[in-house]
């Protein structure tokens, strides 16, 4: 299979890879996996005081296409009001 040249970029060049302060009052945490092919994603957003994701982290331990689409949706969700990311 023949991955796009955005797939590859963001495999080899992840974008917003870490963690917040989980004690920040802030930040939102959710952690997914895969047990079928073993691939885990915790993913973070701060949200701030007019309910906008400001920033996104994540960390995953998986195949490269689940790297890239990690990172992928870090950058999708900032600046969008949580809930109704995806589609907006």
């Amino acid at each position: 299979m023949a991955y796009s040249e955005k797939v590859i970029d963001h495999y080899e060049n992840p974008r917003n890879v870490g963690s917040f302060d989980n004690n920040d009052d802030n930040v939102g945490s959710g952690m997914v996996g895969a047990p079928a092919c073993g691939d885990v994603m915790k993913l973070q957003i701060k949200v701030n005081d007019e309910g906008i994701i400001e920033d996104a982290r994540f960390k995953t331990y998986g195949c490269g296409s689940a790297i890239a689409s990690s990172s992928l949706v870090t950058e999708w969700g900032e600046r969008k009001i949580p809930g109704r990311s995806a589609g907006d």
